[in-house]
């Protein structure tokens, strides 16, 4: 494709089990065959969904460079294919855990990372007692045809990573997750709104089946610049197209071209970080 065009391929399945490191590559050549630079995996897609209990356990981690990792760059490097994926992270100097997404070239190296930030700590989705919560914002990630961020699954539901991602130059949000079906309605506000408001891209990837009595599950979904839904799909490889034109209109369209009055916010945010309220 040209520099003004880029396909992404999400795939919708995990790889704990029945042959994981043979059953991604043969995803990755699928998702290349059908025209994709960049593959983008569901949240923790190496692990089993452990956040269904309270209870930690210590081979659910790795520190940087463990197994996991280097089976996801092995096969980004053995197919030729930028690849998002992620682990849960040792940070080795701390011994803290994260949430982390790993975005590779297709030559297979770690480019970045980006820890899950927002955690939910309920039935099914007991985060907190897995891992911290990230430190850092996304990076913005252009070594690919288009640049983007990552936010991760109850990220999106705080719009402010997007419009900080979308304000950084960001043409698209990648969002792995681990969502319930019955939930979906509610997401979908959130993605649109999110497209709309910070005028990129945001595509998403749920992890597909119901695990340890979670009932996750549930759509694929790409929504335009405009908010327009361009895919939901169940399918476990779907190929979303997108044009930086559709990026540049939105910027100059309502509401992309209002200003991002960045110095009001963070005197607003650092009064809030600091305890106070504004008068």
């Amino acid at each position: 494709m040209s520099d003004e065009q880029m396909a992404v391929a999400l795939i919708s399945d995990v790889f704990h089990d029945r042959d994981p490191a043979a059953r991604l590559e043969g995803r990755l050549r699928e998702a290349k065959s059908r025209g994709a630079e960049l593959a983008v995996l569901p949240e923790i897609p190496m692990n089993p969904w452990s956040p269904s209990t309270q209870t930690p356990r210590d081979d659910d981690a790795e520190r940087p460079g463990g197994p996991r990792e280097r089976m996801q760059a092995d096969a980004a490097r053995t197919v030729g294919i930028g690849l998002v994926g992620g682990v849960i992270r040792v940070d080795p100097s701390t011994g803290r855990r994260f949430n982390t997404a790993l975005v590779f070239s297709a030559a297979g190296e770690v480019q970045g990372t980006f820890s899950k930030c927002h955690l939910p700590e309920e039935p099914g989705f007991w985060e907190t007692s897995h891992y911290g919560a990230g430190l850092d914002v996304s990076p913005v990630f252009d070594q690919f045809a288009m640049s983007f961020g990552v936010q991760i699954c109850s990220d999106i539901n705080r719009p402010q990573g997007c419009h900080l991602l979308g304000a950084m130059g960001a043409e698209f949000v990648v969002a792995p997750r681990a969502t319930e079906r019955a939930t979906l309605d509610r997401w979908k506000i959130v993605f649109r709104a999110n497209a709309l408001t910070s005028a990129m891209y945001v595509l998403s990837v749920n992890r597909p089946d119901a695990e340890d009595g979670v009932l996750i599950g549930g759509p694929s979904i790409a929504v335009a610049p405009d908010a327009t839904v361009l895919l939901e799909s169940t399918e476990t490889v779907s190929i979303v197209r997108m044009s930086r034109h559709a990026v540049r209109k939105a910027r100059v369209d309502y509401p992309g071209y209002l200003p991002v009055r960045a110095d009001l916010y963070a005197k607003a945010w650092a009064d809030v970080a600091a305890g106070g309220k504004r008068k």
